[in-house]
């Protein structure tokens, strides 16, 4: 499970660098086609769909590696026991917040769909579509913070951070 788990955090961040070179993409064919005389139309949105894509997708990379920013300075004050109690607090509070986000991302989805909300852009483009991303990084960022809050209640330190250590 372990190995699925850390596989599925990485493809995550794979995917989201994709759509990093997406984004590139777009903005370069863009200032090409605009220096050629030429409009191409809805390139400016497909760039904002791929930043978005890009941002929500690295999330639990992220996360999983440990480079999420954290504010240390209470649990450095803190004896271990109390260390480990706030982080599962704070991990807790964590678990609910992207579970909301989950769920409210994939609810989006499924309305921008059942009222075929598209774009008001010159793409046209179906919301549902490019949502989707937004929805599965969420869903992906609520695996990795359960996994993480899981792996800290069976007594297992942050696996990728040098800065709190329980004893």
């Amino acid at each position: 499970m372990r190995r699925f788990l850390d596989g599925l955090y990485l493809v995550s961040g794979g995917m989201a660098a994709v759509f990093m070179v997406g984004v590139l993409g777009a903005v370069v064919l863009s200032i090409v086609s605009r220096q050629m005389g030429v409009h191409i139309g809805g390139l400016d949105a497909y760039a904002g769909y791929f930043m978005a894509a890009t941002g929500f997708l690295a999330l639990a990379h992220t996360f999983k590696s440990g480079e999420h920013i954290r504010v240390t300075l209470v649990l450095a004050a803190l004896p271990a026991k109390g260390r480990m109690r706030l982080d599962i607090f704070a991990l807790l509070v964590a678990c609910a917040i992207t579970a909301n986000l989950c769920w409210f991302s994939g609810k989006l989805v499924l309305d921008s769909f059942s009222y075929n909300d598209i774009s008001t852009g010159d793409d046209a483009t179906p919301l549902w579509i490019p949502q989707i991303a937004m929805a599965i990084g969420t869903f992906i960022f609520f695996i990795g913070v359960a996994d993480e809050t899981i792996r800290r209640m069976r007594g297992i330190p942050e696996a990728n951070s040098e800065e709190i250590h329980y004893e």
